[in-house]
């Protein structure tokens, strides 16, 4: 087995790391300080440098490449911050993958090229008031008629909602109870009946928006169809690409802080010398890293074992749990190294501490990979009704 990156691997990595910490700091203090995302301008420079379409398909304007590719130039932006971040988590591990992978050549060709090309982000919409883990359970209604597909209902927690310009729309079909009538459609945000609610206020992810979709007789074109009722488990596949996008993403806070809090201690000083030098910090390093490389090497297994199609069920949920966990423990550990200057806004450590928290809530809960990797180990589903 070779752990090693390639030589292309590694400028790529490199040219990300550079560019986020000599463009993006500035960037990511305004995006948390006035919630508001990424705009057209920095999105286009994303765009320039291939930072959008890692993964995408060369037909599509993208560089072709595998996602572990992809996932080193997310943690390269998340380590700055996760606002800055979310666009290039978007067009390479989200909806952006299921358009590109299941919906028609003409909306592919138009929806995936606009988003390598930062002309357009892509949300997926598949929460409701009543179906978040029990996701089977959505109401949200989809009926063909004639050439168009009619959509009815309302969602909730769409990262994204107001702001990206098109949605991958989780539907039931037909009234088709279960999973078995679970389908998606493609919307785009300017079509007749789509409106969205007041922008949420949360407690991290500032900069990434977030809001209820309400569709009242939304009508699209038949060719907006991604998946019919039955197709539940090929969205599913598709959105392990998201988890270990999402794993990829709290990675890059917990790692970004590690390497924040690891300057710090050499620099800060106390008692006449640096505080690295007292054992208690060497130790809270030393766990603190181990947390942060074991993570990625979850996420880069489950990553170069899936090439460019899809990752294993069981590796991307336990990639995502573990790094979910990890962040948390990590960002925390680090304010508390850093003393004051950690709490303090200023500083930014404090903000890595309310974005670790938001990963593992976000794209299936800790808890819930918990339960999908014990169904892994013992070879059945274990049912959550009754």
């Amino acid at each position: 087995m070779n752990f090693d990156l390639t030589d292309d691997q590694i400028a790529l990595q490199d040219t990300a790391r550079k560019f986020a910490q000599a463009e993006l700091p500035a960037l990511a203090d305004e995006v948390d300080d006035t919630c508001k995302p990424v705009n057209h301008d920095w999105l286009k420079r994303y765009a320039e440098m291939g930072f959008l379409g890692v993964n995408t398909r060369e037909e599509h304007g993208g560089l072709g490449l595998p996602h572990l590719d992809a996932f080193l130039v997310m943690e390269e932006f998340a380590k700055v911050s996760v606002g800055v971040g979310f666009p290039v988590f978007e067009c390479c591990a989200g909806p952006v993958r299921i358009v590109e992978a299941l919906g028609h050549p003409d909306l592919a060709a138009r929806v995936v090229s606009k988003a390598a090309a930062g002309e357009m982000l892509v949300a997926i919409s598949m929460s409701e008031p009543d179906a978040g883990t029990a996701l089977t359970d959505l109401r949200t209604s989809a009926r063909f008629d004639g050439d168009e597909i009619v959509i009815n209902g309302t969602k909730r927690w769409c990262s994204g909602a107001g702001h990206s310009g098109g949605y991958v729309v989780f539907c039931r079909f037909d009234g088709i109870p279960g999973a078995k009538g679970v389908g998606a459609v493609f919307v785009d945000k300017d079509t007749a009946g789509l409106s969205f609610g007041p922008q949420e206020r949360l407690m991290g992810f500032r900069g990434v928006p977030s809001a209820d979709m309400a569709f009242d007789d939304v009508r699209v074109p038949r060719e907006h169809l991604l998946v019919e009722a039955g197709g539940f488990g090929k969205l599913m596949g598709l959105f392990n690409i998201e988890r270990l996008g999402n794993a990829t993403m709290a990675l890059g806070v917990a790692s970004g802080a590690l390497e924040k809090a690891t300057l710090y201690v050499q620099e800060r000083k106390q008692f006449g010398k640096p505080i690295v030098d007292f054992q208690a910090v060497q130790l809270r390093l030393a766990e603190m890293a181990v947390k942060v490389e074991a993570s990625r090497l979850m996420i880069h297994r489950a990553a170069a074992r899936a090439g460019t199609g899809l990752p294993d069920s069981q590796e991307a949920a336990m990639a995502k749990c573990m790094a979910n966990e990890i962040t948390r423990e990590v960002t925390a550990a680090a304010m508390q190294l850093m003393g004051g200057y950690g709490y303090a806004r200023e500083y930014g450590m404090e903000r890595r501490v309310r974005d670790s928290f938001g990963w593992g809530i976000a794209g299936g809960a800790i808890d819930i990979q918990k339960v999908n990797i014990a169904a892994g180990l013992v070879g059945r589903r274990f049912s959550q009704r009754g």
